[in-house]
């Protein structure tokens, strides 16, 4: 139907949408109803400032951006900036490229004078470049935190914000002091996300939310007022999977996660080599009782770090136990443990990307503090691994191997995580050797050694139609998105830090994830007590805190904390017999893990009681949809574009065909266009070497596919081509502006009238803004029908047929009686004008002065774009 193309096409071109809520028009994704939750809560609050505390994977960076392009798109800020940890930079600026249409820039330590190059004397990189994504690390420090904060934009986003308050390690402190700065001009908007807002340490969490407010941090959050409350909840959004689904969605939104536990035996040369270094680690940590507190504790931290470098890989035992004799050599100074943080070698931190290469300092410090009749030990250490590594005696390599081809035979991709470099591209190598029956399979590593640029390349190289597997350590295990390309997690080294087993199994369980259910497999020794202890008192504690709550609490001690629990329960009672079973009651022998234990559990409780108050069950689904549906019938809903793309490309002479194995992908030919297919649209497809183009409509969109959402380019071409050839060229136009028809959807004769309407959204704070929208308006002899008739009629299907002299003299009639019918239609316009009016009021209905004065006003005269006549069939009787 040319009339109904002319319609989706002329909407399509739309951009500044009359709707309450603006920045649809802007964006290249569909949201979900959940993730518009914080931006009717921002709309509501005359200065922005909130917390969104939803859980791991759920899409807090699409809510922070809807809340930024919504601010944009109303005048209200010009400049805003992203604070993130450095190495999720690139994926910010990537997302608010690709998603939501902003042109942003870059800036840590290698961008800075490249950007400087650009500018025009007397600016600054933070005034000229409207859209930043900043190194928070970069920025906090002395030398460039004063230039920023002197030319700080209108918002603020800090990415990880739980790495930003108040604490006694120095970088956590100074991101904290630096953001404090940043939080002191009342006016400034900012946005805080951290899936992890409170780290068990209470002084900390206020500290975060008094960045929102600054009495927050001083109220009892144990012991809240009913206004206490209700002030906070406006400013504080927290929701697990569980609230999302049950409470907004009403559906299973995000993939079934399957959870499962892998083991392996120690080969008789792997158990030589664990049995040696125990001995050897349990030998140095008594002997070490006797020496003062700070050489005591670096024995402690070396004990640990070279067990564990034994247990992931005879590769790392290898890297480890080289750096001792580059230590021995060198003949310096003991470091001791207020000159180094070790804590980050060993443990997974929350709060800072993991150093994942091998333990050598601890390990080297430890050495160098032994007699010489302990230093000789370790030559038989690197004799067992070396006779490890060069035999085929590793059989956690071998379980590894019969793991991940398990899965590529049912078709998931993994992702093997290890904790260190070495370990990492030892497994990467023997998966390519042993799995090489796998026609064309991908074995990609990935670890700190490389860039951040060199990742995201890499990531970005792999094919999601071939089979796949990443080996990758922890620094890509806090914010990155892999959902789109991997659907299985393998622990081939169980994390010592419980919180990092979610952040890991979040890289691909979460929003984004087409797959309906994704594998998790902790994998780990029945005869390796060094894994028994994490199981027993780190890693099950946090799953069945889980189970009960529906999301991960973190775990509520510091490093030193977790180091004892380890430590006791790892040298306790001297070397673990082949008799003690992985599960071992520790809490009844160890009062340092019970307090641990017992102390986490009032976390969860409390946890608990805050995602209740916080999940914003205030506002309700359907109050949420509504604002979605007001905006869908000025611009046009996922299924409009579909529809528009589907009619177009085959009037085109190249019509799109559905995948016939997956739901929801079509394919747009590439080849075999015909002759005369107007250039502008040719250049709009992609120039690939494929025959088709795999598309979709839907977001979260099919592995493999190019979301095209009505912001496309290749969308956009189409509609502006149509519509400026429908208002160019009446006569062999493919939308027809004008037309008459013969139907059985009407039993009288019936006009359509395509209306261009265009607004002034009169704001409160004076920003006055542009706002327009594409209408439909129907007549019969009997009067004017309602909007939601008229949309009907248009499609009116024809049923007989009528000479061009009729259809001529038809149209003829009805643009001649147009003059006529303008005050009836200004009527009609002024109506829709304050059915608007109403609607932007109810959006910031919270506010308290918010509302005065906002008023939409319709500048006339309207454009008539086109008419449709649709007769009955007794007419052309």
């Amino acid at each position: 139907m040319s009339a109904r193309l002319l319609w989706q096409a002329a909407r399509l071109t739309l951009r500044e949408g009359a709707a309450p809520i603006r920045s649809l028009g802007k964006i290249s994704i569909r949201p979900r109803t959940y993730q518009f939750v914080p931006l009717l809560m921002a709309l509501r609050l005359e200065t922005v400032r909130l917390l969104i505390a939803d859980d791991v994977g759920v899409g807090k960076t699409i809510e922070a951006l809807l809340i930024a392009r919504e601010l944009w798109e109303r005048g209200e800020i010009r400049r805003f900036a992203v604070l993130a940890p450095p190495y999720l930079c690139d994926q910010w600026q990537k997302e608010l490229q690709e998603k939501f249409n902003f042109d942003a820039v870059v800036v840590r330590s290698g961008t800075v004078r490249q950007l400087e190059r650009h500018l025009p004397p007397g600016q600054t990189i933070y005034d000229y470049y409207p859209v930043q994504v900043i190194s928070i690390d970069w920025v906090k420090t002395d030398r460039n935190r004063y230039l920023f904060l002197e030319h700080a934009p209108d918002l603020v986003i800090v990415d990880e914000a739980h790495g930003a308050t108040q604490s006694n390690r120095k970088g956590q402190q100074l991101r904290y002091e630096f953001v404090s700065r940043v939080a002191q001009e009342k006016e400034r908007h900012l946005i805080l996300l951290t899936a992890t807002p409170h780290s068990g340490i209470e002084s900390a969490f206020r500290s975060l939310l008094g960045l929102l407010k600054p009495e927050f941090a001083e109220w009892d959050m144990g012991n809240l007022t009913q206004e206490q409350l209700q002030s906070l909840a406006r400013h504080f959004v927290q929701r697990t999977r569980r609230d999302i689904e049950r409470d907004w969605e009403g559906e299973i939104c995000f993939p079934k996660r399957i959870s499962e536990d892998l083991t392996y035996s120690l080969s008789p040369g792997y158990q030589a080599l664990f049995q040696e270094t125990y001995k050897f680690c349990h030998e140095i940590v008594s002997t070490g009782r006797s020496l003062e507190q700070r050489r005591r504790r670096v024995r402690y931290w070396g004990a640990l770090a070279l067990l564990r470098c034994v247990m992931s890989s005879p590769a790392a035992a290898l890297a480890a136990l080289h750096a001792r004799h580059e230590r021995l050599s060198d003949g310096a100074d003991l470091v001791l443990e207020e000159d180094v943080d070790f804590h980050r070698a060993i443990f997974e931190s929350d709060n800072d990307e993991t150093d994942d290469e091998q333990p050598s300092l601890p390990i080297a410090e430890t050495v160098v503090s032994l007699q010489e009749s302990e230093q000789r030990k370790l030559h038989r250490l690197v004799k067992l691994a070396k006779q490890v590594h060069s035999t085929d005696e590793d059989t956690k390599l071998q379980g590894l191997v019969i793991a991940v081809d398990d899965l590529l035979q049912k078709g998931y991709a993994p992702i093997v995580w290890c904790r260190y470099v070495a370990t990492a591209e030892y497994v990467a190598e023997g998966l390519r050797t042993r799995l090489s029956a796998h026609t064309g399979l991908q074995v990609v590593c990935i670890t700190g050694r490389q860039a951040d640029e060199e990742r995201r390349a890499r990531i970005d190289e792999v094919d999601a139609h071939a089979p796949r597997v990443l080996v990758a350590t922890d620094c890509l295990s806090e914010g990155v998105n892999l959902q789109e390309k991997f659907t299985a997690v393998i622990h081939y080294d169980l994390p010592w830090n419980p919180n990092r087993l979610e952040q890991r199994e979040g890289r691909v369980d979460r929003y984004g994830q087409t797959a309906p259910e994704v594998r998790v497999i902790r994998y780990y020794g029945v005869d390796n007590p060094v894994d028994g202890v994490v199981l027993d008192v780190l890693l099950n504690k946090a799953r069945e805190i889980h189970k009960a709550l529906g999301t991960y609490v973190p775990i509520p001690e510091d490093s030193e904390s977790i180091t004892e629990a380890v430590l006791n329960a790892l040298f306790l009672r001297g070397y673990p017999s082949e008799a003690r079973q992985l599960s071992f009651n520790w809490l009844e022998v160890d009062p340092k893990i019970a307090h641990l234990h017992k102390k986490w559990e009032y976390d969860a409780r409390r946890e608990k009681i805050s995602r209740t108050r916080f999940a914003q069950r205030a506002l309700k689904p359907e109050e949420v949809q509504r604002e979605l549906e007001a905006a869908d019938a000025v611009l046009g809903d996922p299924d409009a574009v579909r529809e528009f793309v589907l009619e177009a490309t085959s009037r085109l002479g190249f019509p799109m065909k559905p995948d016939p194995r997956r739901a929801d992908v079509w394919h747009i030919p590439l080849t075999g266009l015909p002759s005369n297919l107007p250039e502008a649209v040719r250049y709009a497809l992609p120039h690939i070497q494929a025959d088709t183009w795999e598309v979709s409509f839907v977001s979260p969109t099919p592995a493999g596919a190019t979301y095209v959402g009505r912001n496309h380019a290749f969308v956009q071409t189409l509609a502006r081509f149509l519509f400026e050839e429908a208002l160019t060229r009446e006569e062999d136009a493919r939308a027809a502006r004008t037309g008459a028809l013969v139907t059985d959807a009407v039993d009288t004769p019936t006009t359509l009238y395509l209306l261009r309407v265009r607004y002034l959204v009169q704001q409160p704070n004076g920003r006055d803004l542009f706002s327009e929208e594409v209408r439909i308006l129907g007549r019969t002899p009997a009067g004017w029908l309602s909007d939601e008739k008229a949309l009907q009629y248009l499609n009116a299907e024809p049923r007989g047929n009528l000479s061009a002299e009729e259809k001529q003299q038809r149209v003829h009639a009805v643009l001649k009686e147009w003059p006529r019918l303008e005050d009836d239609v200004k009527q009609r316009v002024e109506a829709r004008a304050q059915a608007l009016t109403e609607a932007h009021k109810r959006i910031r209905k919270a506010m308290r002065s918010g509302v005065r004065g906002l008023q939409v006003t319709p500048r006339f005269p309207v454009d008539l774009l086109g008419v449709l006549v649709l007769l009955p069939k007794e007419a052309q009787q």
